[in-house]
């Protein structure tokens, strides 16, 4: 996989979905370490967690309430749980993203 991301990084599982990524778990959360090829798109999606990121090499454009939105290194991001949004990255990008899960309802 690629991605400019210490050996220690480099040895966490990998992240089984749409993108490459190694994936650290945390009680009620995710973290990935994540790498787009240039020329990489994700359709419009959504999910259960409410996701903040920075872009540590690159850049993301993202799309989200009707509003596209360049996102550059060492800027941070948030995507709402449950928003419609998709992503581009006209460069090669890495980042790392924070998946917080919505706590449970018990009902």
């Amino acid at each position: 996989m690629a991605g400019k991301y210490p050996s220690r990084i480099k040895s966490l599982p990998l992240y089984d979905g749409r993108f490459d990524a190694y994936k650290l778990e945390a009680k009620n959360s995710d973290v990935l370490f994540a790498s787009y090829p240039a020329g990489t798109e994700i359709p419009a999606h959504s999910h259960d967690t409410d996701n903040h990121g920075v872009i540590t090499r690159g850049e993301l454009i993202l799309t989200m309430n009707g509003q596209t939105i360049k996102i550059s290194t060492g800027q941070w991001y948030h995507v709402p749980a449950n928003i419609e949004h998709s992503a581009k990255f006209e460069i090669e990008t890495d980042e790392i993203e924070f998946w917080f899960h919505q706590p449970s309802t018990g009902k």
